[in-house]
């Protein structure tokens, strides 16, 4: 895949992506399935090794998410690696891209960040408190894009940003169609974007919040008690 040479932002030209697949949707009670944590280049491209990882979560997995990744609690038995190795090893990995300035790209970032969390504190081990620089192509899109209407999966921002994605659910193409949908972005928004990637950081904070204030008013219309937890990119 080539993107154009034209002005973009300079923190689209290199960075790391990141994906889980995992047990379920409950933030701090999902446990990690596989894994993709890469460094993709200005085209989008894998450099580097192709990293992924298969867990056993300990636990048995749902067939629900198993429809959905693919990965049944036989296969994880059978061929995970222990999940307090994997756990290790993605915290070893994101900490290794943060310490050199890249950004980590990942879509619906509270999601995967706080399952990783939590596995790191089930584990004992030290979580990333503060992840950052994060980017979250589902935040920016909401941002650049506000009223489009229909979903913002990544499926469908794949399909708007023109970013191929034929193994939906896979760790590593949903990771790299992630990277590839915050490139297309910042090409096509390049003037709505910040320059700075630490405050694009910053402004995905309060571009977060204000999407799910705008989500709750509107959930609150047919359900008065609805709330949405805050917290951008992690929900503690």
């Amino acid at each position: 895949m080539m993107f154009d040479f034209v002005d973009r932002p300079q923190w689209s030209k290199a960075m790391a992506v990141f994906d889980l697949e995992t047990t379920g949707l409950d933030l701090r009670e999902a446990r990690i399935v596989t894994a993709c944590a890469v460094e993709i280049d200005q085209d989008g491209n894998i450099t580097g090794a192709n990293k992924e990882w298969l867990a056993n979560p300990e636990i048995e997995i749902p067939v629900a998410a198993s429809n959905v990744h693919g990965v049944t609690t036989e296969i994880a038995r059978a061929n995970g690696r222990p999940a307090i190795e994997v756990v290790g090893e993605l915290l070893e990995t994101l900490r290794g891209f943060f310490a050199r300035g890249l950004p980590v790209v990942a879509f619906n970032a509270p999601y995967d960040f706080t399952i990783l969390h939590y596995e790191a504190l089930r584990h004992s081990l030290e979580p990333i408190n503060d992840p950052r620089p994060v980017i979250d192509p589902m935040v920016m899109d909401k941002f650049v894009d506000t009223y489009r209407s229909g979903k913002r999966t990544l499926e469908v921002a794949s399909k708007v940003y023109g970013v191929g994605l034929e193994d939906a659910h896979n760790a590593t193409a949903d990771a790299v169609a992630a990277g590839r949908v915050a490139q297309a972005i910042a090409i096509k928004y390049a003037e709505k974007l910040p320059a700075d990637l630490n405050v694009l950081h910053n402004s995905q904070i309060e571009w977060s919040s204000n999407q799910d204030a705008s989500y709750e008013k509107f959930r609150r219309g047919t359900s008065p008690e609805f709330t949405i937890q805050r917290g951008w990119p992690l929900k503690l």
